[in-house]
């Protein structure tokens, strides 16, 4: 069997069935981090992540301080999903030869920028060479309060789904940058919202503080995808309204001039890095951060959507995020 033959989903299950579950209350496979408690009303947090170029960006064409910016920010990323503060990262590379001193430098600049926005130090990792393409690893560290890490198994029958942000400008950048269209106007916006997405720390710190706040996750594969993770884990459905899915002005623009779909990019694009979280009606008329409502959890098929409005009801069609294989 090929690995397109169970997607890049079910090679995740494959990796989850042959780990040992963790001791007590940690939390392993199947979250934004791993949970792992402590003994002193903290729980830590730990993620990893990879790029590598020609699957997660060009070499040619992103300046290496946005791809230092990138790397850090995508693993920062997954701290704030758990309504967690970051604090430490580790980078490891393999190196083509190819590579100069000035690109790494520039590269670390970058990356160094992104680490003290968002208040984190860099501990250590690894390098290696590489016979051809660019690998990057980073991992981050963070912590929360004991038991207030948001779990994507969390949400509730009646939950609103809420996102941050608007969706689908980093997708429709990827596409310009694809395309080789002009970058300029609201498309220059679009491919900066690609290169230099913007972890939602702060965020995530705010809703962890809610008790109303019942699943988060961030959008790193679209809002499609991305929202069966939490329908699964929870056993629940979804209602979205596809009207009430939030789209930028310079995401519309573009769309326009180029006779795009934008809920295409909304919805199965990703690597928004917004948070997608469920909060109960009550606690959601109170919260202090932007945000809008885009559904509703019911009890029913595990992981089911139906996609309604925005001129016609999709209760049969699933949209799809993106996958590896």
């Amino acid at each position: 069997m090929k690995l397109s033959d169970i997607g890049e989903f079910g090679l995740i299950s494959e990796i989850a069935s042959a780990s040992s579950p963790g001791p007590g209350r940690v939390v392993g496979i199947g979250d934004d981090c791993a949970v792992m408690p402590r003994n002193d009303g903290f729980d830590t947090l730990v993620s990893t992540d990879m790029l590598v170029e020609d699957v997660h960006f060009i070499l040619d064409d992103i300046p290496p301080e946005l791809l230092g910016w990138k790397s850090a920010s995508v693993n920062i990323s997954d701290i704030a999903a758990m309504g967690g503060q970051p604090e430490a990262a580790f980078l490891s590379f393999a190196l083509p030869e190819t590579l100069s001193l000035d690109y790494i430098r520039a590269f670390l600049d970058g990356f160094r920028k992104a680490l003290d926005c968002f208040g984190l130090s860099l501990l250590g990792g690894d390098t290696t060479s590489s016979p051809d393409k660019l690998s990057i690893s980073v991992t981050v560290i963070g912590h929360c309060k004991s038991g207030t890490a948001r779990l994507r198994s969390g949400a509730l029958p009646g939950d609103l789904v809420c996102v941050t942000g608007c969706l689908g400008d980093s997708a429709a950048g990827l596409r310009i940058i694809l395309e080789g269209l002009p970058r300029s106007g609201p498309s220059s916006e679009l491919v900066l919202r690609h290169y230099r997405p913007q972890p939602r720390v702060n965020q995530g710190l705010l809703l962890s503080t809610c008790p109303g706040v019942h699943a988060m996750m961030d959008i790193s594969d679209g809002i499609a995808s991305d929202l069966v993770h939490i329908l699964k884990a929870s056993h629940l459905s979804a209602r979205i309204d596809l009207g009430n899915i939030p789209l930028s002005g310079e995401l519309l623009s573009v769309c326009s001039e180029n006779g795009w779909n934008p809920l295409e990019f909304a919805l199965e694009g990703g690597e928004d890095y917004e948070l997608l979280f469920t909060i109960d009606s009550q606690s959601e008329a109170g919260l202090a951060i932007p945000h809008t409502i885009v559904g509703q959890l019911f009890s029913g098929e595990s992981g089911k959507v139906d996609w309604l409005g925005n001129g016609a009801d999709h209760t049969d069609f699933q949209y799809k995020g993106y996958t590896h294989f």
